[in-house]
């Protein structure tokens, strides 16, 4: 889950729910949104997070075994933490420092953060793949002509709105999200809710 799970408006319970739903699929990892941190409550919505068997990802990242496949999942708070919480963080230095081991781990590596915008610094992170979501797929969809319109901290045409975008060093997935806002209309851009699959060769489809 790749930030604004929670709202800094609407309350926690809907949130709750929705942890409650999908806790037995399988482990759920999970970095906060601006939504989040706007809130003022990140450490309380962390806890609740935790208390619903969510492992919440700060800077940190963890190892786990599946069919016999190491994967490392790493993830990071949102950058509006500098602002509204740790005025003296370097962001982006701690992110490097956080993750700059991983260049000697023999593993399929995952990093989860919410703002699609900063891939050029992912880039020089050791991970495979990036998930981000923060766009809302640019709210308006014109089929075949344009894939986003509108999104935060992109402003008009944003490149990032959403899908799958190849680098030469790391995949980056951009998932258009779950919201709906009255105020702020989807437009040919339905909700979504991603599935990727990785092959037992390090291959992403």
């Amino acid at each position: 889950m790749a930030g604004d799970i929670a709202d800094d408006i609407e309350p926690i319970e809907g949130a709750e729910l929705f942890l409650d739903g999908i806790r037995t699929i399988a482990p759920v990892y999970y970095v906060t949104g601006n939504h989040e941190i706007w809130s003022r409550r990140t450490e309380e919505i962390k806890q609740v997070f935790r208390n619903h068997g969510v492992i919440v990802l700060e800077n940190t990242y963890e190892q786990v075994i599946i069919n016999d496949q190491k994967f490392i999942i790493g993830g990071v708070d949102d950058p509006d933490i500098v602002p509204y919480e740790k005025p003296d963080m370097d962001w982006p230095g701690e992110m490097m420092n956080s993750f700059s081991d991983l260049k000697h781990q023999s593993a399929f590596t995952i990093l989860l953060s919410h703002r699609p915008e900063l891939i050029d610094l992912y880039r020089e992170l050791p991970f495979d793949v990036v998930l981000s979501g923060h766009s809302h797929g640019g709210q308006v969809i014109i089929p075949f002509l344009l894939n986003g319109l509108l999104a935060p901290n992109q402003g008009w045409f944003p490149k990032y709105a959403g899908g799958l975008y190849q680098h030469p060093e790391i995949i980056h997935i951009v998932s258009r999200g779950v919201s709906y806002n009255p105020r702020l209309p989807r437009i040919f851009n339905p909700p979504e809710i991603v599935a990727i699959d990785i092959n037992s060769s390090g291959n992403n489809h």
